[in-house]
């Protein structure tokens, strides 16, 4: 299978001057690709329904650059659900609504060291709810967002995700159905934030608002242009357009180190090095700031809810191309 490599458009800025090559990137994707194509671990998440019937074969990889230079390989074009992906840009449009501190203050950034759902890890914490990337937090991050209702609400985090993506995205209605049909868990939750006020609208209503958030229908290529514009300052590298802003971008990257992969965040973090998000949909956007981004989208997961061939594919990719922000090389120096 050919790589596909979409040239920067003229309106786009300078390449960053420590990106690798487009010859390099384009045959170390390739690499990754045909070594994890035939990977067999790992499998769908079943606790969705939907999500168990997703073709497990489907496996794409996309880079986006700062400088809007696409690569896409594989299925990347299938439209899956985000998932806990989506909690990434609701944290960024809350702490575009009431600035970082605040945030910082409702919700927290403290890794749990606990499974996403954990309800003893809601208790524990003494004064917020943990991290945004743990449902709890999340559901608390969306119940920050403002609005006359929940219509209101859920309309400006759908336009805020387009404007990040650089491109209209959907609900999957069937994916909202299983998840809202069986979230009695994240109900339980948002009563347990309630008894502790570390949730700030309706405790349901914003459960639902969730649920939808997660079931929004992204492709790995939209998904990577997503990363890309955290990548590049908060500005989407196709539209131009400063979408989230500059000043929040570290404090997202930050966040998604410590807590983008779940109770296995800290592994990530030694053997990759690079803030990340996944979701149970199966897949993983990798931030290279300055650089780009990688997504990857292959559904069977491992224990801790991660992408067993995402994992792989990006650990192999920022290896290769010297991606590791805690590697000096990551800046030229040899």
């Amino acid at each position: 299978m050919a790589v596909s490599f979409v040239p920067l458009r003229l309106s786009a800025q300078a390449s960053s001057p420590v990106a690798p090559r487009r010859e390099l990137v384009e045959s170390v994707v390739k690499e990754a690709y045909d070594k994890f194509r035939n990977e067999a671990k790992g499998k769908n998440a079943d606790y969705i329904p939907y999500l168990a019937q997703v073709d497990s074969k489907l496996f794409g990889i996309a880079i986006v650059t700062t400088d809007n230079q696409v690569l896409t390989l594989g299925d990347v074009n299938y439209s899956f659900s985000i998932q806990s992906i989506s909690k990434v840009f609701t944290l960024a449009l809350a702490m575009e609504e009431l600035g970082p501190d605040k945030t910082f203050e409702r919700i927290g950034s403290e890794p749990t060291g606990r499974a996403f759902n954990s309800v003893p890890a809601v208790v524990d914490m003494p004064t917020h709810t943990g991290n945004p990337f743990v449902n709890a937090g999340a559901i608390a991050t969306t119940s920050l967002i403002s609005g006359k209702d929940a219509n209101e609400k859920w309309d400006k985090i759908l336009n805020f995700y387009n404007k990040v993506a650089g491109e209209k995205l959907t609900l999957i209605e069937e994916v909202y159905k299983s998840e809202a049909a069986t979230n009695t868990g994240n109900k339980a939750l948002s009563m347990l934030l309630a008894k502790y006020d570390r949730i700030y609208a309706d405790p349901f209503e914003s459960v639902d608002i969730y649920t939808k958030q997660c079931s929004v229908g992204v492709n790995a290529s939209q998904l990577a242009r997503m990363g890309a514009t955290l990548a590049n300052n908060g500005v989407n590298p196709a539209s131009g357009e400063q979408v989230i802003k500059r000043e929040d971008v570290p404090y997202i990257l930050a966040t998604m180190t410590m807590a983008g992969l779940y109770d296995s965040s800290g592994s990530w973090a030694w053997h990759v090095g690079l803030p990340a998000k996944s979701g149970v949909g199966g897949g993983i956007v990798a931030i290279a700031p300055g650089k780009g981004a990688i997504a990857v989208f292959a559904p069977p997961l491992d224990e801790a809810g991660n992408s067993v061939k995402a994992q792989e594919v990006i650990d192999y990719v920022a290896q290769k191309l010297n991606y590791n922000l805690y590697s000096p090389s990551s800046v030229g120096l040899k």
